[in-house]
């Protein structure tokens, strides 16, 4: 394994910077947890469609689960070999076009495997986003950094409980549609988000730089 570089050889980022990375990685927390608790708010709607049982469809929540740790690993190793800031790009518009694949999938068994694929994509969100964020952030950001981090997670559920009164006006395929529009937070990243000091510095050094 490739020694970090010492601090001094770590680029520091500007606050401004800092911040843009911080915002970028709250979003994308809010909004991959928005999605996930559309789907929760919607169980006996997608049940009906299906023509199923609720205990049938409640394996899409618990297929998210188990996959996450499988998304972590794959998207966590992507992110050590070619950076931060594009797998991080790549696991939010995964889990937006599984989405929005959601929306239109036909049959309960098609849509069980997208909410299995969705677990993917939103273990990679969270591993990935919080190491961009923590090794971009200055020091004595840190700490608040992380819980702003974790607020993510209760404001995506707000969203979703603000979403879920659009009910009886898009139905749940709607919904997941509308929700599959966090994809668009990648354009925040693409615009304003650098890739990580540390891991910029760490592949300097093992390329010789």
């Amino acid at each position: 394994m490739t020694p970090l570089p010492p601090t001094g050889a770590i680029p520091a980022r500007s606050a401004r910077e800092a911040r843009h990375v911080a915002i970028a990685c709250f979003l994308g927390w809010m909004l991959d947890a928005c999605d996930f608790f559309v789907v929760l708010f919607t169980l006996d709607n997608v049940a009906r469609s299906y023509a199923a049982s609720i205990e049938a469809v409640l394996l899409a929540p618990t297929l998210t689960l188990i996959s996450r740790p499988v998304g972590a690993y794959l998207f966590g190793r992507a992110a050590d070999r070619y950076g931060r800031r594009p797998i991080l790009i790549a696991a939010i518009l995964s889990y937006s076009l599984v989405e929005l694949l959601s929306a239109l999938a036909p049959t309960l068994g098609l849509f069980l495997f997208l909410r299995l694929l969705f677990g993917v994509a939103l273990g990679g969100e969270w591993g990935v986003g919080t190491a961009l964020t923590m090794e971009s952030v200055p020091p004595r950001w840190r700490g608040m950094t992380s819980g702003l981090l974790q607020a993510g997670y209760p404001a995506g559920y707000l969203l979703a409980s603000l979403l879920f009164l659009l009910l009886p006006v898009l139905g749940w395929r709607g919904l997941f549609v509308l929700s599959a529009s966090s994809g668009l937070s990648a354009i925040y990243i693409v615009l304003f988000v650098k890739e990580s000091p540390e891991w910029l510095a760490r592949h300097r050094v093992a390329a010789g730089g």
